[in-house]
C-alpha cells in the first residue's frame, strides 16, 4: 500500500499530460478554412446518402441547395428507405432544379450500405468537387465555398470538417463530446500534415470534400466497401494512394445532430469501434490510458480528500490535483472552443467510463461473432486495420 499511491499518481500525471499537452498545440492547428477568393465560384455536387431520414432530409437538402458563392447541385441518393424520405426529397426538388434524388440499388454483397450509396452517388455528380454528407447534416451558407478554400490554399486532396454537435439527451452530452477529446488529444496533427503515412489518417464521416480526379485515383467508396468507418479509412486510402488529406474545424459552417436517444448512441458508436478503439491490439492500450488520464485523477483526489488509504504526502495530493487539472483541460478546452454541453464537461470521467464501456462491448460483441447491426443492415466482422493512437472513434 505504500507504493501504490505514488505509482497511481504517477500513471494518471503521465497519462493526463501528454494528452492535454496535445490538446493545447493541436487548438492552434485546428482552425476553420478561410473565406474564399472574391470572384471564385466553384461547381460542386453536394451529395447525401439517405435510410429512413424522413425526420431530417429536408432541412439537409434545403441547407445544401442555399448554399452562396458556388454553382451547386444537391443530389440524394435514397437508400431503399421503408419512410417518407424519397417523397421529401421529390417534393423539394419539385421547387428547386438544384435538388435531384435518384434510387439505390440492391445492396451487393461485401458492401456496407452508406459506402455503395455514397459510390453511386460519385457516379451520378456532374462536378468537379464532391462533397459528401450525412443525412443529418445541415450546411452553413458559406460552408461549401470554405471547404473548397481551404482544399485550395493549403493543396489536400481531400478535407474533412467535423460540424457543431447537437446534444440533447444526457449520454449524448456525456459521450459525443469526446470526438474533439479523442481527436486532438491523441493525433499528433503538426506530424500528420508533413506525412503521407496511412497510420495518420483522420476525418469525420460526416463531411468530406474531394476533387474528382482525387477520389477517382483513391479508388473512392469501393475502396472502403467493408467498412462502416469511413471517417477513419477515406482518408487512409487517399494516403495510400499517395494523396494528401487533412482536417478542419467546421463548428461554424454545419451542424449535426448524430444520434437521437440513447440506445441509438450506444449502437451507433460500437458499430465501428471495432475498426478503431476496439481493435484488439487497441482496446487493452487505449483503454489503460483513458481510464488513467481521465478518471484515476478524480478518484484519486477523492481518496486524498477522504484520507483513505492513508497516510497521503503533500506532493502526492499535489500531483493528483494537477493529473486532474490536466484531464478537466482536456475537456474543458474543447468545450468552450466548440460550443459543447458545460453538463458532459463537468461529469467528463463519467464520460468516459461510458465511452470505454462502449469500446468493450463492441470488442466482446465482434470476438463473439456477433454482426453489427445499422439502419436494419447486419455486417459481419469488422474489417482489419493497422493500428496506431491516431484511431477516433468518430462517424
Amino acid at each position: 500500500m505504500t507504493l501504490l499511491i505514488p505509482l497511481l499518481v504517477a500513471l494518471s500525471i503521465t497519462s493526463a499530460m501528454i494528452p492535454a499537452l496535445l490538446m493545447w498545440s493541436n487548438l492552434r492547428r485546428f482552425l476553420p478554412p478561410p473565406p474564399p477568393e472574391s470572384g471564385c465560384r466553384p461547381s460542386i455536387s453536394v451529395l447525401i446518402p439517405a435510410r429512413d431520414e424522413e425526420t431530417v432530409i429536408e432541412a439537409s437538402v434545403l441547407a445544401a441547395a442555399a448554399s452562396r458563392d458556388v454553382e451547386v447541385e444537391v443530389i440524394v441518393l435514397d437508400d431503399r428507405s421503408k419512410d417518407s424520405t424519397a417523397a421529401i426529397v421529390l417534393g423539394v426538388g419539385q421547387d428547386d432544379p438544384k435538388v435531384r434524388l435518384v434510387h439505390g440499388e440492391e445492396l451487393p454483397p461485401g458492401w456496407c450500405g452508406k459506402q455503395h450509396a455514397c459510390w453511386m452517388l460519385a457516379q451520378e455528380a456532374r462536378y468537379s468537387y464532391l462533397v459528401f454528407i450525412d443525412a443529418d447534416v445541415r450546411l452553413s451558407p458559406d460552408a461549401l465555398a470554405r471547404m473548397v478554400a481551404g482544399m485550395e490554399q493549403s493543396g489536400v486532396d481531400l478535407l474533412s470538417g467535423f460540424p457543431g454537435q447537437e446534444t440533447v439527451g444526457l449520454i449524448e452530452k456525456l459521450v459525443i463530446p469526446l470526438m474533439h477529446f479523442i481527436l486532438l488529444g491523441f493525433l499528433p496533427i503538426a506530424r500528420m500534415r508533413r506525412s503521407h503515412r496511412p497510420e495518420f489518417a483522420a476525418g469525420c464521416g460526416q463531411f468530406f470534400v474531394t476533387r474528382r480526379e482525387a477520389y477517382e485515383r483513391a479508388g473512392g467508396h469501393a475502396a472502403i466497401r467493408q467498412t462502416l468507418h469511413d471517417g477513419l479509412r477515406l482518408p487512409r486510402a487517399y494516403r495510400q494512394a499517395g494523396l494528401r488529406t487533412d482536417i478542419c474545424d467546421a463548428t461554424d459552417l454545419a451542424v449535426c445532430r448524430m444520434y437521437r436517444s440513447a440506445a441509438a448512441v450506444w449502437n451507433g458508436l460500437a458499430k465501428n469501434a471495432g475498426e478503431a478503439l476496439a481493435a484488439p491490439r487497441m482496446i487493452g492500450p487505449m483503454s489503460a490510458i483513458l481510464l488513467s488520464g481521465q478518471v484515476f485523477p478524480a478518484v484519486l483526489v477523492a481518496a486524498a480528500v477522504l484520507g483513505f488509504p492513508s497516510p497521503w504526502k503533500p506532493f502526492e495530493v499535489g500531483c493528483a490535483v494537477a493529473a486532474l487539472g490536466f484531464s478537466y483541460y482536456t475537456r474543458w478546452a474543447p468545450t468552450i472552443r466548440f460550443r459543447q454541453s458545460r453538463f458532459g464537461a463537468i461529469f467528463h470521467p463519467l464520460g468516459v467510463l461510458v465511452f470505454v464501456a462502449i469500446q468493450w462491448y463492441a470488442f466482446v460483441r465482434n470476438r463473439a461473432g456477433r454482426p453489427s447491426t445499422w439502419k436494419g443492415r447486419h455486417y459481419g466482422a469488422p474489417v482489419a486495420v493497422t493500428t496506431s493512437s491516431l484511431e477516433s472513434s468518430t462517424r
